[in-house]
């Protein structure tokens, strides 16, 4: 048994979704979003992100945790910083609880859910509603991102894992 906690980081919502993978499955342990108080400081927003993960992976002890690498339309840098500084203490608070981080790119994720690096974010939702057995479509959307790059590291890990071993019998 695997808990792996996927973080959709952002400075207005973070979302995260903590996942138990068994021989039976993956089964949800908690999902949700951080949203910090949007006319506060930066530096209180950070602070808040950094508190709230904490109590996340202090309630749902993961054994990995996976982050969504930055990405950024080049006509918006500002953005690309500011999400850089969420992403830091996120994975700052990552480290203090000694949890091992992962970072996986939106369009790897999405091929590893979907099949494609195109697929749009209802497909995508649609994707992880049905490998977790969800009645209704996990919200908003940063929930199911974060639930997405839970569930894609899981794939991502047991083909790397074939592929190891695979290449271990035909190199032993």
């Amino acid at each position: 048994m695997r808990r792996v906690l996927g973080i959709d980081p952002g400075l207005r919502l973070t979302g995260y979704g903590a996942i138990l993978f068994t021989a039976a499955g993956p089964q949800l342990i908690e999902a949700g979003v951080i949203a910090p108080a949007a006319k506060a400081p930066l530096e209180s927003r950070l602070g808040q992100l950094h508190r709230e993960l904490r109590a996340v992976i202090a309630a749902t002890r993961p054994d990995i945790v996976v982050i969504e690498e930055l990405w950024s339309d080049y006509k918006h840098p500002a953005t690309a910083v500011l999400m850089g500084h969420a992403r830091g203490v996120l994975c700052l608070a990552a480290h203090e609880c000694e949890i091992p981080v992962r970072h996986l790119g939106h369009s790897l994720v999405k091929r590893a859910i979907s099949g494609t690096g195109a697929a749009t974010k209802d497909r995508v939702k649609r994707m992880v509603a049905q490998r977790l057995g969800l009645r209704t479509l996990p919200q908003p959307s940063d929930v199911s991102d974060a639930l997405a790059l839970a569930l894609a590291l899981a794939n991502i890990e047991e083909t790397e894992l074939r592929l190891a071993r695979g290449l271990g019998a035909a190199g032993g």
